[in-house]
């Protein structure tokens, strides 16, 4: 009973008890007809106490919360009628003169009535400590389904945050190897853009490891770590590549999730078969409208099946998990698939 101590219990308790023990006895006052003792209410209310306080701490967690609703409704009942019978037990030596002067006038006439009066007096003995237990079990139950689906809340939040971090974390590192390969190549010719590009690695590590911790980074520094991606990407091939991108110089104060657009770039890179300088070809771009965010990336398909840096990478299944979990209902993902392009369209409201 170390709960006891808890405020809701002692809220129903004054709530339901005094309630029903000294609402009465005051309207009969007011009426200057006491039909109600001062010390009869003042039974009723340890009576309705001991029921709301046995009906919260214990009945309820042990029995209903653990789906044992017919116990429950059985122990309720006959722990109601147990304390109306005990409360009133020699009642009538409690009552004022002039109830009990009424109610030996009336005695004929209940005498009349037979068996029913009977009934009907305890029913309206009985009736307030029902009362009191189906409205601490109202109260007590709304609560326990509020805690619950609280509780359900912070599960699925946690769950979620859980799956973003995984997601992040599934960043190709066989672009890692070749950034450094390129790099090492750049070093062995002595080639001025070196440090550059090196200092450029660094900036898109940094990115990864530290700023995408947060839900949100700024759409300048995602817009910052793509071109890292493409510049990076473009060291393998010093002839040139068929690549496209407009992405603005100039951003519009809007919040992101990290690396939401890079799986797609990836792909690109992936499949385009980029190297080849007369089919292969990449088209990336970006812009805002208000507050809507519209980013595609379309790229050629060779011939022959083709796929490269068959380690890593996000996919765009994942891709769409990601979505789903950052911006329920507030973006759209179109996919289209030719026999020589393959295009994407994102887009999400900000």
């Amino acid at each position: 009973m170390n709960s006891l101590v808890q405020t809701t219990t002692w809220w129903q308790v004054l709530l339901w008890a005094g309630g029903f023990a000294f609402v009465p006895y005051m309207v009969a006052m007011a009426m200057d007809f006491p039909f109600l003792s001062l010390e009869q209410s003042l039974y009723n209310f340890i009576g309705l106490a001991l029921v709301v306080i046995i009906n919260v701490e214990i009945l309820l967690p042990r029995l209903y919360f653990q789906q044992k609703n017919l116990a429950f409704l059985v122990c309720g009942v006959t722990l109601v009628m147990l304390l109306a019978t005990v409360v009133y037990w020699n009642g009538p030596r409690w009552e004022p003169p002039m109830v009990s002067s009424m109610r030996t006038e009336m005695r004929p006439f209940v005498k009349k009535m037979g068996r029913f009066g009977g009934y009907f007096r305890m029913v309206g003995r009985v009736m307030p400590f029902f009362m009191a237990l189906v409205g601490s079990s109202v109260v007590s139950i709304g609560a326990f389904a509020r805690r619950k689906e609280k509780r359900a809340i912070e599960l699925e939040k946690e769950k979620l945050e859980t799956e973003m971090k995984f997601l992040k974390s599934q960043i190709n590192p066989h672009f890692l190897f070749n950034a450094l390969n390129n790099i090492y190549t750049l070093t062995l010719t002595q080639s001025k853009s070196a440090p550059e590009h090196l200092l450029r690695l660094s900036d898109m590590l940094r990115y990864m490891l530290y700023e995408c911790k947060a839900d949100r980074v700024p759409l300048s520094a995602e817009i910052n770590y793509l071109q890292n991606y493409i510049q990076m990407k473009k060291l393998k091939d010093s002839g040139g590549m068929n690549i496209e991108v407009h992405l603005p110089a100039q951003t519009p104060d809007l919040q992101i999730a990290p690396l939401l657009f890079i799986p797609f770039v990836e792909n690109a890179f992936k499949h385009s078969k980029i190297e080849d300088l007369e089919k292969g070809w990449i088209k990336i771009k970006l812009r805002t409208v208000e507050r809507e965010l519209r980013f595609c990336v379309s790229n050629s398909i060779p011939a022959q099946n083709f796929t490269k840096d068959q380690v890593g990478g996000i996919g765009l299944d994942n891709v769409q998990r990601q979505l789903q979990l950052m911006y329920p209902g507030q973006y759209s993902l179109d996919i289209e698939k030719k026999e020589s392009l393959f295009a994407v369209q994102l887009r999400i409201q900000l």
